[in-house]
């Protein structure tokens, strides 16, 4: 049976932050690492999210690498294509959510046009989609087209100050205008409230007069339940996990999803827990004092990195050994701006973060080969450089630990169908309460009927 949902994540906490509310909303999901094989079919599932590592990269990559996932998910026969990027709305002036989002919809306008020329139809309707960042549960708001953080404008979020794409203007109407030669409209919180049928109504009306682009107003789950029956239609939608959240529900109305008991099983965990965490936000600043309050952990210089080996050594040294006292223990490169803003300078700004991310990388595949099985990482480009590390290429979605964040668990190379999988929780930077590291290891001994696995 083909796929309902396929998505394009541009980044992988981001991926799972989308699975993990697509199972929580009754959807059996896989997130794949990269762009698939072609000829890789993945079944008894109702959704797949691709996660790439496009949301810092160039455009013309991000681009590329969005288009070849579009490519792989048209042949799994997604119904609904759906571009996974943060709460935060995180980019640049140059993208790349602007120039994604105009690739996908000129690529799928080019397959329907086709489509509609061989069966001699002349219909075609014009090219929109909508910008959904909200993510009500987590404090991500949308009033006006300007994004809230809380009760805080995006550039006084703590966002303005992110190290690759501080974010300093929360209209996101003038944030895309500035990405895209398009025009970009708004879907505006009085025409929310008169339902899903007036908020398609105004969306044809905005399509009629060439608004590729809509940002939509959103401020509760009711909003997006709206915005879901809105644009169930629509090939592309775009935004953050929360649209996915209320979306299978009309997949549901419309039969195209059936009901499934227990989305999210997994097997039980077994092995040692290990945090890694490079994410510089206040919410990770927060969780990674928390959890040194009460366990050990070990600090991460990235320019003791650039220096040799040996810092390395260190960490793994104390890794071994705290680990071999039934841990869990943290390693962490998390710092606040002022740290991360020396590094930067001493090292260049590229340099800093691909020392960390080796790092963390070089951490995670040494340690899960010595017997770590349940691994939690802080931060979105940290997930990437481990998940890549330790050679993950697919992950079966399991149960929320906090709004955004769930267990997954991945086989590994090398390792027969009879070994455990990896237990991994990939955590965006922003999201999680104070004791989420702690509390993650609770929660999933809880999923494995508070024993783990030898």
């Amino acid at each position: 049976m083909a796929i309902v949902l396929g998505a394009i994540a541009d980044d992988f906490t981001g991926a799972t932050d989308l699975a993990n509310n697509l199972v929580r909303a009754g959807m059996r999901c896989v997130q794949v690492i990269g762009v698939p094989d072609p000829a890789t079919v993945i079944e008894d599932v109702d959704a797949v999210v691709v996660a790439l590592k496009s949301r810092t990269c160039p455009a013309d990559e991000a681009v590329a690498d969005s288009l070849a996932a579009l490519e792989w998910l048209q042949v799994q026969g997604a119904r609904q294509l759906f571009f996974k990027y943060c709460s935060t709305f995180d980019s640049t002036d140059a993208g790349n959510i602007g120039p994604v989002a105009d690739a996908l919809l000129e690529r799928l306008r080019a397959t329907e046009t086709e489509r509609l020329r061989a069966t001699q139809t002349k219909r075609l309707g014009n090219a929109q989609t909508v910008m959904v960042p909200a993510f009500p549960v987590n404090g991500r708001t949308v009033y006006q087209g300007h994004l809230f953080v809380g009760d805080r404008l995006l550039n006084d979020s703590g966002m303005q100050h992110h190290p690759l794409n501080p974010m300093r203007d929360a209209d996101l109407v003038r944030v895309l205008s500035r990405q895209t030669p398009h025009p970009v409209g708004l879907a505006a919180r009085p025409t929310l409230a008169q339902g899903g049928e007036a908020t398609r109504r105004h969306l044809g009306e905005l399509a009629e007069r060439g608004i590729r682009h809509v940002i939509c107003d959103t401020l509760d789950e009711d909003d997006l339940a709206v915005l879901a029956e809105a644009v169930v239609d629509m090939p592309l939608v775009t935004g953050g996990s929360g649209l996915g959240q209320a979306l299978p529900a009309q997949y549901r109305r419309l039969g195209w999803l059936a009901e499934r008991p227990a989305p999210g099983r997994l097997a039980p965990a077994s092995g040692s827990a290990l945090v890694l965490s490079g994410s510089c936000s206040r919410a990770t600043l927060g969780q990674v004092d928390h959890f040194l309050e009460r366990q050990p952990g070990f600090a991460l210089d990235p320019e003791r990195l650039a220096e040799s080996d040996a810092h390395l050594q260190e960490a793994l040294t104390f890794a071994r050994e705290q680990l071999a006292d039934g841990g869990p223990v943290l390693i962490y490169a998390s710092a606040d701006p002022d740290q991360v803003k020396a590094a930067q300078a001493a090292l260049g700004v590229e340099r800093a973060g691909q020392l960390v991310e080796a790092a963390l990388g070089q951490l995670a595949s040494t340690l899960v080969a010595e017997g770590v099985g349940r691994l939690v990482v802080a931060g979105g480009e940290s997930s990437g450089a481990v998940v890549s590390a330790l050679g993950v290429t697919m992950m079966r979605i399991g149960e929320q630990i906090d709004p955004g964040v769930p267990w997954t668990q991945a086989p590994l190379p090398g390792r027969s169908d009879n070994d455990a999988p990896l237990s991994l929780a990939l955590k965006s930077g922003n999201f999680g309460g104070e004791n989420f590291f702690s509390r993650a290891f609770a929660v999933l001994d809880e999923l494995s009927g508070g024993e783990r696995q030898p």
